[in-house]
């Protein structure tokens, strides 16, 4: 999850006297750009929700998950396509059977708020802004929802393990603001907690929805061009006949969530350099080949952590003998600036060991999890393959 930086900000343009929410932006590590999550937060709270706004969200957050994405709802798509999740494309949503959508209420509040002509443009300006923005609707344990009306709360940031939720029930005119509370995890896990907070995985395509869009597992390689040979002594025979095999990751088990549960998911990104399908049998050959970085992201929802997840995802899809080392490497995505890790891929011939020099990119503000070269011996021949890896255990598999 992104780590964010605190910002000093000054009031924003939508404040209004008479409104009743309050959106003057303090310093805070919950802010995201110019918007405030826990603004968001109180006027979704004070909006005549009903349950079919409940079950717009639902939708939603339902869609998402079933890409492969967290529990989330982006306010790109409320605003702009209500009911879409993550990963959905815009004409299989719901949007169409929702009588009065959230982007609705919302619009209709603010209109009521902010009367003048420049309320109202400041008003149309902030749902644009809002639009543009990354936050969205976290709805943890969302699968198990039974109806219950929600606790609106947001992420205060510093991993913070509680906060204040407005309670939402039952009114006159719709869903209304009940009272405050505290918000925990152990809440979020037995009735309907929406968390406001800002969207770190839609820029990635998880592996869950490669197997969805292209209907069996698939891996995404990344060539790298920057590449270079250096050799080694190695007393290690050649094997030019290797048959071929593929590798594959089989299931994951997390042993601790990352980050604080108002963040949502772990998303962990699995990267493995090699060089795939090696097959060289003269020093000609050798000018053939460049590693390539096999690179995908699982995302693991809170509620299936120190649960064994099966993937089934292609790592090598030709690991012969002659592969030595590959590098491996597992990172919890927390965002920053682009950096790499400078390792190698070592090949066997001519009873020597090759490394093909490779740099595997992650983020630096990323947990890294596990890092470093899995040597040929450490996979069975035929049959799985079970490691601890930092706080993941898994299971590969040749076949």
């Amino acid at each position: 999850m992104k780590n964010f930086t605190c910002l000093f900000l000054s009031v924003m343009t939508i404040v209004c006297s008479c409104t009743s929410v309050p959106l003057v932006q303090e310093s805070s590590q919950e802010d995201s750009g110019t918007l405030s999550r826990s603004q968001l937060a109180r006027l979704l709270s004070e909006l005549p929700l009903g349950e079919e706004q409940l079950n717009e969200v639902y939708d939603a957050v339902s869609s998402s998950s079933g890409n492969g994405y967290d529990e989330e709802y982006l306010m790109s798509d409320l605003l702009t396509c209500p009911g879409k999740g993550v990963g959905e494309k815009a004409d299989q949503t719901k949007a169409a059977s929702y009588s009065s959508p959230i982007k609705d209420l919302m619009s209709n509040y603010l209109a009521e708020k902010y009367t003048t002509k420049g309320g109202a443009a400041e008003a149309v300006r902030y749902l644009e802004d809002l639009a543009s923005s990354d936050l969205q609707i976290y709805w943890p344990y969302s699968e198990d929802w039974n109806g219950d009306f929600p606790i609106i709360t947001f992420d205060p940031g510093y991993g913070a393990e509680s906060n204040v939720g407005y309670r939402v029930g039952r009114g006159p005119d719709g869903l209304r603001v009940v009272d405050s509370l505290i918000v925990t995890e152990e809440i979020a896990r037995q009735t309907a907690v929406w968390v406001i907070n800002s969207n770190d995985d839609s820029a990635f395509t998880p592996f869950d929805f490669y197997t969805k869009a292209n209907g069996a597992p698939t891996v995404s390689s990344l060539s790298l061009s920057s590449s270079s040979l250096s050799p080694s002594l190695s007393s290690s025979p050649s094997s030019s006949s290797a048959k071929k095999r593929q590798l594959l990751l089989q299931d994951i088990t997390l042993l601790r969530n990352f980050d604080s549960w108002f963040g949502g998911a772990s998303e962990i990104m699995v990267k493995m350099g090699a060089v795939d399908g090696f097959k060289a049998t003269s020093d000609e050959d050798l000018k053939l080949y460049s590693p390539s970085v096999t690179d995908f992201v699982i995302v693991i929802k809170r509620k299936y952590v120190g649960t064994k997840v099966p993937f089934e995802s292609i790592l090598l899809t030709d690991f012969t003998d002659q592969m030595e080392k590959l590098a491996f490497l597992l990172v919890e995505d927390d965002g920053g600036t682009t950096t790499s890790w400078k390792c190698s891929a070592v090949v066997k011939f001519k009873s020597k060991s090759w490394g093909f020099e490779i740099d595997i990119p992650y983020r630096d503000k990323d947990d890294i999890v596990w890092r470093g070269q899995l040597d040929h011996s450490f996979f069975n021949e035929d049959g799985q393959t079970i490691g601890r890896f930092g706080d993941a255990i898994i299971t590969f598999r040749t076949e």
